[in-house]
């Protein structure tokens, strides 16, 4: 496994990478792989959505109320019919098909900065 070019923290910074939390979560049809559309609370930064590949290890009930990090200021992306306003951050199987959500180890309040 090859790790990638070297960034300053300059490049790191310019990255906003929020705790959000899953309120609302549905199948994402249109989407060419499984896939779910997110609906998450950023607090003070308000309710986005995000379409995500997360189907193999969690189910729509098990999502609700769990806190995730996601990358908030990106611009949006068309994916089908749906537009995703965020990034949701988890970490890839060996398959690339399997994705574990990254999430916080303790509540974190909505919002809240990774840095």
């Amino acid at each position: 496994m090859n790790i990638k070019p070297e960034i300053s923290w300059t490049d790191f910074e310019k990255i906003d990478i929020r705790c959000g939390t899953i309120i609302s979560v549905s199948d994402f049809e249109k989407a060419r792989n499984p896939s779910y559309q997110l609906e998450i609370d950023f607090g003070d930064l308000g309710i986005r959505r995000s379409a995500a590949q997360i189907t193999a290890f969690y189910r729509k009930e098990d999502l609700i109320g769990k806190q995730i990090l996601a990358v908030v200021n990106f611009p949006k992306k068309q994916i089908a019919n749906f537009f995703s306003e965020c990034l949701v951050l988890g970490v890839y199987g060996e398959d690339k098909k399997e994705v574990t959500l990254l999430t916080t180890s303790l509540p974190t309040k909505n919002g809240f900065q990774v840095g």
